[in-house]
């Protein structure tokens, strides 16, 4: 509705305003929608892959290490170097990247149970919708914190290869709550810039489908780590 009904007209900037919300809303629905046939490729690969882990694993060990080595490769050639890439190429390399997520991840259904995987699935659908209506209603700037909080990633990446040789329990819980409060974090933060991105790109026909690539990549492996910090604080195990 107008806000001159008198005159039928509306200003420039309501205007405006109006197109930037179509296209943010557009763009958000393209990263949305990626990442969620991302969860899918790698819940279907885990649920395939889950019955042939224990002897995939006894007989080639090394192959769960090459694909996290090239999970990881890919997702850090694509975020450094989407801007260059056909889109086409980078939706390739996101779902190469989510078929290999699901093969390093296909354990959960060994050992724990559907009702426990369901309600993490839940969890943290309801967190990581809770932070992005929290990112579309908030004026605060996030980039400081989200500046802190990737930093705080490479922090608990480490953290994590050294545990692997300590083998400390309580270390691994303590890295199990922070990637949890991190990832929520970041999920806010990545998601404002993205919102950000999208009110300044969102109608640019070659970087949007670029960028919208790049959100669905981030927000995904957002979704994943708060999903497995989740499933493991609060899952059944068989």
């Amino acid at each position: 509705m107008s806000m001159y009904p008198e005159s039928g007209l509306r200003k420039p900037w309501e205007l405006e305003y109006a197109r930037d919300d179509k296209s943010i809303s557009k763009f958000f629905n393209v990263v949305y929608a990626w990442m969620a046939v991302g969860l899918a490729v790698t819940a279907a690969v885990g649920w395939v892959v889950a019955p042939h882990l224990p002897s995939l694993f006894g007989r080639s060990p090394g192959v769960l290490i090459a694909c996290g080595l090239l999970a990881f490769v890919i997702s850090i050639g694509v975020q450094t170097t989407f801007t260059k890439l056909n889109a086409n190429v980078a939706t390739a390399l996101f779902l190469i990247y989510a078929a290999l997520m699901g093969v390093i991840i296909s354990y959960i259904f060994l050992i724990y149970s559907p009702k426990s995987l369901i309600a993490a699935f839940v969890i943290t659908g309801g967190t990581f919708a809770g932070m992005s209506i929290y990112v579309f209603t908030t004026r605060r700037d996030l980039t400081a914190v989200g500046g802190f909080l990737v930093m705080a990633t490479w922090g608990l990446l480490l953290a994590s290869i050294v545990n692997i040789f300590i083998a400390s329990n309580a270390l691994d819980w303590l890295i199990t709550y922070a990637v949890l409060i991190v990832f929520v974090g970041i999920t806010a933060y990545k998601t404002q810039e993205l919102k950000e991105i999208a009110q300044r790109l969102g109608n640019d026909p070659v970087m949007a489908p670029r960028f919208a690539i790049y959100g669905s990549l981030i927000l995904y492996i957002s979704f994943l780590n708060i999903f497995m910090s989740i499933l493991r604080i609060l899952g059944d195990r068989k």
